[in-house]
């Protein structure tokens, strides 16, 4: 029986949508089991930041070159080989019997991701044209990335609970064949005629700098200040690199001139301001619930129900807003409500007896603020282009979110141990060596006592109330980090869209004086 247009749409946005919830799953319910990987696979602090950031960081390496070559090859054959390879490389993370296998099986899954991702967005963007149908897809699709964002700590703490921390990963393969059978058979193909040449150049220098300030901010401690400086100055080289190839390529990987529209970068400072604050965040979030208020797994992920669940309620809402009053309102609105959420979450965690109901404003403050945020900023970076450079545009959207992720990640564990050493070393009775002190706040920050199984007391004579004090502060930076982050990019957002009417009529009176 052939299907009508309207349900072939119908079919290929909900293949799109379970690819989208494969992704948020992966994001949200691998944080919780952070401490599970520790004890199974024997990792440190700085093993759990890499089983994040592999994924993230693979996933900013792919984007850009997805982008381009679904624009060249078909984007719906790309999105077959991303879901694939997707739904393989679980099973290699599920199966993995290190931590290093781990790591590595995380930066293919995050290959795959990243694919799967960014064709998911071309597609819509090409198979819903009109501004309303399109609208409307994605807020679905918004919504969907919502239950996969907003139930995954409450996923992966079910699972760790029934079947074991492995089927965080194995839980996508039927989903995978579930999303293939799909998309086989309703997505359209379509690609864009002029995408002729893949940016190596441009791939290769833009990753290599990204990686190395991430790695700097991670390890640069431990490097000391020649090996750090070293490094930096790599990174440094790596991104000038990358700025002189795109500056000579006819068919860049990341166009800058798209950034002269004043409301694609406003956008774009959406992307980057949700990943300042809200993501990086929840990396962190599980282990202060667990470890600084004493929360077990499923207690842990019912709470972190309040920081995701409404990004399954209020994506419609945001595109609703967005249409009536334009994104220019509402980005920059979204974005001071997530702001607004980490100050409430940092005078709750200061509070005199810390718990879920100090803690409940903040977190639902901050993921109102998100679901407000997303689908419009998503919208808004592709409707701000051609359709045929779709793939290029949603590269550069979920290219500044993963970028900024992954060095916020860094930043925010940097800043946590710095914070709570430092108040360690304030509350100390005693001389504790520099490295001894690191190592403790490591491994107070990654949700142990104490590294290599000592108690508190072992290291200092520190007391229980010492540490809970010492972790409050540390999270406690962290989240006004993430509030201050928000607001700063929210005003700049903010004052971009308010200039891009006023940029676009100047344009427009000039192109008529010509004219006449």
């Amino acid at each position: 029986m052939t299907r009508s247009p309207a349900g072939k749409n119908a079919l290929a946005l909900l293949a799109v949508c379970l690819g989208a919830l494969m992704f948020g799953l992966e994001i949200t319910s691998v944080p919780v089991i952070l401490p599970t990987l520790e004890r199974a696979l024997g990792g440190d602090f700085q093993d759990m930041q890499w089983v994040m950031n592999a994924y993230t960081l693979a996933c900013t390496t792919v984007l850009m070159a997805t982008g381009t070559l679904a624009d060249r090859f078909g984007r719906k054959r790309v999105f077959v080989i991303s879901v694939t390879a997707f739904g393989a490389t679980s099973a290699l993370c599920g199966f993995a019997p290190s931590m290093e296998v781990l790591i590595v099986g995380r930066f293919l899954q995050g290959l795959a991701g990243g694919a799967m991702l960014i064709c998911s967005i071309a597609l819509l963007s090409h198979a819903f044209q009109d501004a309303r149908d399109r609208s409307r897809a994605f807020a679905v699709w918004g919504i969907v990335s919502g239950v996969g964002l907003g139930f995954g700590p409450l996923v992966g703490s079910a699972i760790i609970a029934l079947a074991g921390w492995k089927w965080i990963f194995l839980v996508h393969l039927p989903l995978a064949v579930l999303t293939l059978a799909i998309a086989v058979r309703t997505v359209a193909e379509s690609r864009d005629p002029a995408a002729r040449h893949l940016d190596v150049a441009g791939i290769a220098t833009l990753s290599l700098s990204v990686f190395g300030l991430v790695y700097v901010i991670t390890r640069g401690p431990a490097l000391g200040l020649p090996g750090a400086a070293a490094v930096a100055v790599a990174t440094l080289a790596c991104f000038a690199a990358f700025l002189f190839a795109e500056q000579r390529q006819p068919h860049p990987m990341f166009d800058f001139t798209v950034f002269r529209n004043r409301a694609f970068s406003g956008a774009i400072l959406g992307c980057i301001a949700m990943n300042v604050s809200y993501w990086p965040f929840m990396i962190y979030l599980p282990i202060y619930l667990q470890i600084g208020l004493g929360y077990d797994p499923l207690s842990t992920g019912l709470c972190l129900l309040a920081y995701t669940l409404p990004a399954l309620i209020f994506p419609p809402l945001g595109e609703r807003m967005s249409l009536r009053y334009g994104a220019g309102v509402v980005i920059p609105l979204g974005l001071s409500t997530i702001g607004l959420g980490f100050v409430a979450m940092k005078l709750g965690s200061a509070a005199a007896q810390p718990g879920w109901p100090t803690m409940l404003p903040g977190l639902l403050l901050a993921g109102i603020g998100l679901g407000l945020t997303n689908t419009p900023v998503t919208n808004t970076t592709t409707a701000s282009v051609s359709a045929s450079r779709a793939g290029m545009a949603s590269g550069i959207d979920m290219s500044a979110r993963l970028i900024t992720l992954a060095i916020n990640i860094a930043v925010m564990g940097a800043l946590l141990v710095a914070r709570i050493a430092a108040a360690l070393q304030q509350a100390a009775t005693e001389s504790i060596d520099a490295g001894q002190l690191r190592a403790l706040a490591e491994s107070l920050a990654a949700g142990h006592a104490a590294p290599n199984g000592e108690g508190v007391a072992g290291m200092g004579g520190l007391p229980d109330i010492v540490v809970r004090h010492s972790l409050a502060d540390g999270f406690g930076a962290v989240m006004l980090y993430g509030g201050i982050g928000a607001w700063i990019l929210a005003g700049l957002s903010f004052m971009l869209f308010r200039t891009a009417p006023a940029l676009r009529a100047r344009q427009e009176a000039a192109a008529d004086c010509g004219a006449g």
